[in-house]
This record gives structure tokens, C-alpha cells and sequence, in this order.
């Protein structure tokens, strides 16, 4: 590497938004350190994949009836199969790929074989721990966005660690213009609906308060008064910046579900903050939580925080009556997150990189 930056092809999670999020401020981090990207969307690969593989399968049934249609492994090796050809083309010093659960392991395995490092950034700990836990053992090493779960990741590779989540500078500011046309709640989360958020609302009174609920939503688990107030449908991150700005509370549920349906069964522990605590935070916007460790030591009392509906109802309802306790809470926050953004978060990736070509180079020399 030396006389030039470095080389990096960076893989897209395939999901659309929340882990595309990460991917976005990552790549943004990256090039505000000098890194030379190359950017390989797994989400458009996906599109394309599915077209590809399913009109070959119509083709193909015409002389053979029973042939089975593309399964969701099929599609994400023919997705993933394009990032060693983009990262070999390129002579990258290392591929770092967002989130990996729609990645295909075969993909990473090859990309070894052909002597390319290959490290992880795992977004959905510890909710797919046992899927992460599979690719941990493949790759030269990576981080995980909870930090009690480092501890796992490191008895079957011992170059893990914790990277907490951020947010992007290009998007979360309080000194952008404000789209008055965007609706301005007393209550707004923007989110997808696991078990424990369907309850959640349900358990609630909203008579009387303007609730903003954004995200993917089945409306048939919601209740007819929950329902009124629901905006189904993915949603960019800079809309959902700007409905937090025009809130006036902005709320953080943290998801404890490992997968979905009624039965899913639930995480056990967590401690780390989730991207929307960042991105609410540097927004300027104020917010209350359910109970997390990291959030209390991040924000102190800044962030009030409950444990039930019960007590969420009634902060709701006095921080709503209290305008000036909320913009003073609110105006503080920004500070709070100030060395949290993605550029600061990148120096922590660059720095563990460092280290591994480092040791890369001393195994080639040996």
C-alpha cells in the first residue's frame, strides 16, 4: 500500500434502509478519510439476480416441467458472486462487508481462497447471533454493533471488536432547512414492527396526541386507534431526519425479537445503542427511550427512559406539557454525539484494518 490509499470494496447489506443507513455513513466515512471505495450494492444486485434467475427458470420449465424455481440461496450467490470479480478487478487491499446476512458464505469463503482480507461489520447482534457467529469463523476479522456480544465473536475469531453505531453528517444536522410541508407530530418513531413494538403501542392511550408511526407495519396487528395514525411503507432516512426535527418527542424503541412472528423468541441481554438514539440526538431532537445501559452512560439524564408502556405513557404526557424542558433537553443533545458520527467512527475501522494488513504483511515475509 505504500505510496497510494488504500483500496477497499465495500459491500451493501442488500436491505434497502436501517443496515443501507449504515452502509451509507460508512462509505461516506471512508471517503472523508482518503480511502479509495469501491462500493458493491448487493441491493441492486439482488433486482437483477432475481430477474436473471427467474426468467432462466421459466425458459427451462417449458421442456422440464418439475424443475424447482430459484430458492433465496440461489439468489443471494448469484448477487454475491459479482464482489470477487469487482474486488480482484480492482486489486483491493481488503473487502469489508456491511451486515453479511444476505452475503453468501460461499462468496467470502472464495474470496479467501483467492488471498483477499476479508472483515465484517455485523449490524443485527444479537438478534442473529448464530448467523453471525457461521461468518465470524470465515472472515479475517470485524466488529459487531453490540458490545456485550464481543466477548462470542472472539472465541471463534479473535480479531473482533465493538464499533458503535452513528450517524452521517451529511444527513443528520439541525442547521438544514426544515420542509414545512412534512408533518409535524407530537410523537413520532420510525421503525418496523416486531412483536414487542406491536404491544407496545397497542398499550397506549394516544386520545389527544398526534402520533407519528412510520415504518413497515402489518395494520392488522395494530389496534383501530394505533391504525389512525400509521404511515406504512420503507422510508428514506432523510425524510425520517426530518419527521424527527418536526417533532416534538421524538421516541427510540429498542427491538428485542430474534426474527419475526408471534413466537419469535426474545434476546436475553443487550447494551448498546441503536442507530435511531445517534441520529435522533445529533438532530437536535428530544427523545425518550426504553432502557438501555450504553444510553444512560452516553446521555445521562438527557434521555429519559422507561420500562414499561406504563411509565412510557405518562413521560409522554408530561414532557408534552413541559415545551420549555423539552427544547432545553433537546439543544444539549447534539454535543453529547458530537464525536459519534460516522467520520469519527471510521477512524476505529482504519485503525483495525492498520493492524491487520500490518500482520498480513509480516505472515508474507515470514
Amino acid at each position: 500500500m505504500s505510496g497510494r490509499k488504500l483500496r477497499m470494496l465495500l459491500a451493501h447489506p442488500g436491505a434497502s434502509w436501517a443496515t443501507a443507513d449504515v452502509f451509507l455513513g460508512l462509505q461516506a466515512g471512508l471517503k472523508y478519510h482518503d480511502v479509495e471505495v469501491f462500493s458493491f450494492r448487493l441491493d441492486q444486485r439482488f433486482a437483477a439476480s432475481q430477474s436473471a434467475l427467474y426468467w432462466l427458470w421459466r425458459t427451462k420449465k417449458k421442456t422440464e416441467p418439475n424443475l424447482s424455481p430459484p430458492n433465496p440461496a440461489d439468489l443471494s450467490y448469484h448477487a454475491s458472486l459479482g464482489a470477487l470479480e469487482m474486488a480482484l478487478r480492482n486489486h483491493v487491499d481488503v473487502v469489508l462487508v456491511v451486515s453479511a446476512m444476505l452475503f453468501h458464505p460461499d462468496v467470502l469463503i472464495m474470496m479467501k481462497q483467492a488471498g483477499l482480507r476479508v472483515v465484517v461489520l455485523f449490524t443485527e447482534s444479537p438478534y442473529d447471533h448464530d448467523s453471525e457467529m457461521k461468518v465470524a469463523k470465515i472472515v479475517d476479522g470485524g466488529w459487531t454493533n453490540e458490545r456485550s456480544a464481543v466477548a462470542s465473536f472472539r472465541t471463534v475469531n479473535p480479531r473482533f471488536g465493538y464499533l458503535a453505531h452513528g450517524w452521517n453528517p451529511v444527513v443528520h444536522r439541525t442547521d438544514l432547512p426544515i420542509d414545512d410541508s412534512v408533518p409535524a407530530h407530537d410523537v413520532v418513531f420510525v421503525g418496523t414492527g416486531f412483536r414487542e413494538r406491536y404491544r407496545f403501542f397497542n398499550s397506549i392511550d394516544w386520545t389527544g396526541i398526534n402520533l407519528g408511526l412510520y415504518g413497515t407495519w402489518n395494520q392488522k396487528l395494530l389496534n383501530k386507534q394505533v391504525r389512525q395514525h400509521l404511515h406504512s411503507g420503507p422510508l428514506e432516512n432523510a425524510r425520517a431526519t426530518l419527521l424527527y426535527r418536526r417533532a416534538k418527542i421524538g421516541l427510540n424503541l429498542y427491538r428485542t425479537s430474534q426474527g419475526w412472528g408471534p413466537d419469535a423468541p426474545q434476546i436475553t441481554h443487550a447494551e448498546s445503542i441503536n442507530p435511531r438514539a445517534y441520529e435522533l440526538a445529533a438532530c437536535g431532537t428530544f427523545c425518550l427511550s426504553d432502557y438501555r445501559l450504553e444510553s444512560a452512560e452516553v446521555f445521562g439524564g438527557l434521555v429519559p427512559m422507561f420500562r414499561s408502556p406504563i411509565e412510557a405513557a405518562a413521560l409522554i404526557r408530561c414532557w408534552l406539557a413541559d415545551d420549555a424542558g423539552r427544547q432545553t433537553m433537546a439543544a444539549a443533545l447534539p454535543a453529547r454525539v458530537a464525536e459519534a458520527s460516522w467520520i469519527e467512527r471510521t477512524k476505529t475501522v482504519l485503525g483495525g484494518l492498520q493492524s491487520l494488513l500490518a500482520l498480513q504483511k509480516e505472515q508474507q515475509i515470514a
